[in-house]
């Protein structure tokens, strides 16, 4: 089996980092050799996320060459379009319906894209684009945090993972006071797909 290649991609604080440890983890309880790279440099500060995660039968480097992924997961609607060109022609973007403007759009030194530039742009690479409303989701659920185990639920429905997989790595992963909600935030993902 070719490697099956994810790129997740947010902003600082959005718990990219947590996902792509979750996705990671059930890539190998699935049977998969799994490798994760990720690049969070000012991330602390709202900057850029990237994370690559591969699962293979073996897999010799985390890394994605652009146009290789066959997910974008992105946690923010902008980075979606910033890292678009990872995306392999015919691949699948699920995507947060969330603005997180950056600082050079807060000081007007730059403009948001609209969603229909969002949309234009994303569907000149990928067959399917999945507008999640993951954040107003985690909001009626209890707590905005959870947008991306929201996320990670909706990517779980197109790959062949039984979903108590999924549960048990985030048990393992999640603090057992915020466990209910997170479980709860991924069943509500997979329904948003």
């Amino acid at each position: 089996m070719a490697p099956l290649n994810f790129v997740l991609v947010g902003v600082g604080g959005q718990g990219a980092i947590l996902a792509s440890d979750i996705l990671t983890e059930v890539g190998i309880q699935a049977g998969y050799d799994a490798k994760k790279a990720e690049v969070h440099g000012m991330a602390q500060r709202g900057g850029s996320v990237i994370t690559h995660i591969r699962w293979g039968e073996k897999v010799y480097s985390p890394l994605i060459g652009k146009g290789e992924a066959h997910f974008l997961l992105a946690l923010e609607k902008l980075e979606a379009i910033r890292y678009i060109e990872y995306l392999r022609p015919g691949g699948i973007a699920i995507v947060n319906d969330q603005a997180i403007p950056p600082v050079a759009v807060n000081i007007g030194a730059a403009s948001y894209p609209d969603d229909e530039r969002i949309k234009s742009t994303l569907g000149k690479v990928a067959e399917k684009v999945f507008f999640i409303p993951a954040l107003r989701k985690a909001e009626e659920i209890g707590d905005p945090r959870v947008v991306n185990v929201i996320l990670l639920g909706a990517l779980s429905s197109f790959l062949d993972v039984p979903e108590e997989t999924w549960q048990k790595v985030i048990e393992r992963r999640v603090p057992q006071r915020y466990l209910e909600l997170n479980l709860r935030a991924f069943k509500e993902g997979r329904k948003l797909a």
